[in-house]
């Protein structure tokens, strides 16, 4: 009698589909080659660099515009920055503006937090305050600063009073998008296996909704950003220290432009700089850890 083999013939089929998916939730950790990160990441914003400052010379060279008055040449920006750089001032400028924001933006993540879960849990207070967060934000930061140096005077706890009525709703707002987006089988889930309660916000909801709560964040930050600015243009005062928006005025009352384009240039540094070290970091780790970044 001709013996059976009871081996199933698909079990090395089996083995390779569950060795592609395993394979597939292997996160990729060789490391990117310098010349495509150079490619990729370094050489495009350069380019554009180049390009502005080309179009911009251009508009002197050709007298298309011919009046340093309304347009300085890159040449007497540099020197704008090159003269405060070597009087110490320019690092100055920078870390009066920059310590007020992330500092005005901490107070705000510590206050929007809280009041972003409740909204989003208590149907109560979504009915209440819901429409008025999203009022706040849309209101321009610059509305704020009248009423806030009256209340307060002209010191410090205005800027962050300022920063913190631009910043607190789009923060709020964002967790609570994030939060409305959970599953409910995630809920059900964290429930059961015990989960209810801080627990459940903690360990189920925050980590759920991070998507969302990351780009309340990052409005947060710009919103928080904005209305120092327009505090600092505004409440103009010695007793505050020169920070950028203050730099920006007085080279207004100067009517010198180079100084002008210095301290706009320095405003968008710094926003672009705080994106590129914090929140796009930030950013890609929350897309990651879900598997939704795809490497090129």
């Amino acid at each position: 009698m001709a013996s059976t083999d009871t081996t199933p013939t698909d079990a090395p089929a089996a083995g390779s589909v569950e060795a592609g998916l395993d394979a597939l939730e292997t996160t990729q950790s060789s490391r990117i080659p310098f010349r495509r990160t150079l490619i990729d990441k370094i050489l495009p914003p350069l380019a554009a660099i180049a390009v502005v400052l080309l179009v911009w010379q251009g508009l002197i060279t050709l007298k298309i515009v011919d009046d340093p008055t309304k347009l300085p040449t890159p040449g007497a920006v540099w020197g704008a920055f090159r003269d405060d750089w070597l009087q110490g001032k320019l690092l100055g400028y920078i870390w009066t503006s920059v310590s007020r924001g992330l500092l005005g933006f901490c107070l705000a993540l510590v206050l929007g937090t809280p009041l972003g879960l409740l909204v989003a849990r208590v149907k109560f207070v979504r009915a209440a305050i819901g429409p008025i967060l999203s009022g706040l934000q849309s209101l321009p930061s610059v509305a704020w600063v009248p009423p806030a140096v009256i209340w307060l005077g002209l010191d410090n706890s205005m800027m962050y009073t300022v920063i913190l009525l631009g910043a607190v709703p789009s923060i709020a707002n964002g967790l609570v998008s994030g939060v409305d987006q959970v599953p409910p089988l995630f809920l059900r889930a964290g429930r059961t296996l015990g989960a209810t309660g801080v627990k459940g916000t903690w360990h189920i909801t925050l980590p759920a909704a991070l998507p969302g709560y990351v780009a309340g964040m990052k409005q947060g930050w710009a919103f928080s950003w904005r209305s120092l600015m327009a505090a600092e243009i505004i409440a103009n005062f010695p007793d505050l220290g020169t920070g950028l928006g203050q730099l920006l005025e007085n080279a207004r009352t100067a009517s010198d432009m180079a100084m002008v384009f210095e301290a706009i240039l320095l405003i968008l540094f710094v926003g672009i700089a705080i994106d590129l070290l914090i929140f796009s970091p930030l950013e890609r780790w929350v897309l990651r850890s879900r598997g939704l970044l795809v490497k090129g």
